[in-house]
């Protein structure tokens, strides 16, 4: 729609010829449906065209139930194919370890199945929510179609890529054609920062740790609602893997499809740029005690008696996995914990050349590949309490699979598993 005025009138989409042919069935039924999703989706949003996007990450490769598995199979039986190189999002399966697996026979056949068609229709078997770890990402200004939320948001926010929050069947429906909705965060005047948030009062070392940024994104997410924030304040250079668990959690308490912080992302090299040069619609302080009050926010009981550690929500990194292998140390994991951590089974390769799945096993971790804990039934004790360092893990693992929660960090996490207790740094959360 737009505003002239205080008049409302609609936006006319436009089609090209190739397109127009499409929706008349010239390329074939599987690409017709494709292109039909497509255009009343762009309708939805307000477009006035269609772009041409370079690649495409789908999450429609997650099981939910029988509807995804026919819409799959409608398309690869019609023959479709993927236009642009395409990675799959997790599965609900781990392939690698299908020992772990704890769920329903049929609903595993299922996702198999599903698997499967995804990849017949020449999307990359990829299975990690985590696509910008891998060799091939896409690069500055690059138009792609993605989906998962936390993949959603490191494109456009870190890589500075262009996609908008797309879900399942738009996203294969997007790949099939190699087009998008020229609309959302594909535009310029969409990605311009709304929000500014600045940290007051918080430690220097709680700056300088981890920990900090999956909460601080999960109080983002609950703030700025559909906003584009920019966090400003923070040293320059933040890590990207600070940086995934930040969008990561703002995306989930939240809307948050991009963010900015000056100095580290690619869009926010000053606060002018990241605001286009314009005034915020708001500005926020962010306290300490806004800081311990959202981590508190993460967890669900006060119960000590720790049965599982579940870390690798996003998947994590190969610098992730050695951070974890060095709190390890030569020590193993208490008897009665049950410890996970999840990767991309490109990132488990790497962490076999390097040594470090044996030394993960002796130390009483289980690596899980192509899917996540906090939906695929593998977790042995759900009656206990578990224990993560993820903001996503912990707002959508209670609900999900209805296991208690306390959150922490990885040293926090690594700690606890090997007493057997939760314990906590609280020292880290003082006022500066």
């Amino acid at each position: 729609m737009e505003r002239a005025g205080s008049t409302l009138r609609p936006v006319t989409l436009r089609l090209d010829e190739r397109d127009e042919a499409r929706l008349a069935g010239d390329e074939g039924p599987a690409v017709r449906t494709a292109i039909r999703v497509v255009t009343r989706l762009a309708t939805a949003m307000g477009a006035d065209r269609l772009l041409d996007v370079t690649g495409a990450h789908i999450d429609s490769c997650l099981y939910h139930g029988q509807a995804v598995l026919d819409f799959a199979d409608h398309l690869a039986d019609a023959g479709a194919r993927v236009a642009v190189p395409t990675t799959l999002n997790v599965s609900s399966l781990d392939l690698l370890h299908p020992e772990l697996d704890r769920g329903d026979p049929v609903e595993s056949r299922q996702s198999r199945r599903l698997m499967e068609r995804f990849e017949e229709m020449g999307c990359r078997p990829t299975w990690t929510c985590a696509p910008y770890q891998l060799e091939t990402r896409p690069s500055f200004g690059e138009q792609v179609a993605w989906a998962e939320s936390n993949a959603i948001v490191f494109a456009n926010s870190v890589l500075g890529a262009r996609t908008h929050r797309y879900g399942d069947f738009a996203d294969i429906c997007c790949a099939i054609i190699g087009r998008a909705p020229a609309a959302g965060l594909h535009l310029d005047e969409n990605r311009r920062a709304t929000v500014v948030v600045r940290l007051q009062g918080v430690s220097a070392e709680l700056i300088g740790r981890d920990v900090l940024y999956p909460v601080l994104g999960g109080l983002i997410g609950r703030l700025v609602g559909r906003g584009v924030p920019v966090i400003d304040g923070l040293p320059p250079g933040v890590s990207e893997d600070r940086l995934k668990a930040l969008g990561a959690a703002s995306a989930s308490t939240g809307t948050v499809g991009m963010f900015h912080m000056v100095g580290s992302t690619p869009e926010a090299s000053t606060l002018v740029d990241a605001l286009h040069g314009r005034e915020p619609d708001e500005e926020v302080a962010v306290t300490a005690a806004d800081l311990r009050a959202a981590r508190d926010r993460l967890s669900t009981t006060t119960d000590d008696r720790l049965r599982t550690v579940s870390l690798g929500t996003p998947h994590y990194s190969i610098t992730e996995i050695g951070r974890l292998v060095e709190l390890l140390g030569d020590g193993r994991v208490a008897d009665e914990v049950a410890f996970y951590v999840s990767t991309g089974r490109d990132i488990y390769h790497e962490v076999e050349l390097r040594g470090w799945a044996d030394r993960l096993a002796d130390a009483g971790v289980t690596v899980v590949t192509d899917t996540c804990t906090y939906f695929t039934p593998i977790i042995e004790d759900l009656g206990g309490t578990a224990m993560t360092d993820s903001a996503k893990w912990a707002y959508y693992a209670p609900g999900n699979l209805g296991v208690e929660v306390v959150f922490g960090s990885v040293e926090d996490c690594v700690a606890s598993a090997m007493t057997g207790r939760v314990v906590r740094d609280e020292s880290i959360w003082a006022d500066a």
